[in-house]
């Protein structure tokens, strides 16, 4: 066991610094690859599970353009209108919680 790690700090001790940073964007080359074989895995996964793997090119694109437009319009809705219905939900709730609204307090002091 003592002669694997002596061998080993010999290996790292005589590399420069250029070789280990080398090294490094070899591991930074290889995280990219992994990441995108997982990003080709998920899409088809995608693929399988929606089903369109057995459509034609231009089906595909028809679907996926589809689907992309209505999933932006679903993001965009909620972003525009959830705050204003959760404001209005908590100012709904807080009144039969029997709390007065503020411009009440104003005028009764």
């Amino acid at each position: 066991m003592k002669i694997f790690q002596d061998s080993t700090q010999q290996s790292f001790s005589g590399l420069s610094e250029c070789q280990l940073a080398s090294g490094k964007d070899k591991s930074r080359s290889m995280d990219v690859k992994n990441m995108r074989e997982y990003m080709g895995w998920l899409y088809y996964q995608y693929l399988l599970i929606t089903g369109i793997y057995v459509l034609e090119p231009w089906e595909k694109s028809i679907f996926n353009t589809v689907l992309f437009t209505m999933v932006a319009m679903v993001v965009y809705t909620s972003y525009v209108f959830v705050p204003i219905h959760v404001r209005l939900a908590l100012e709904f709730f807080s009144g039969l919680c029997g709390e007065q609204p503020e411009s009440t307090v104003a005028l009764m002091s």
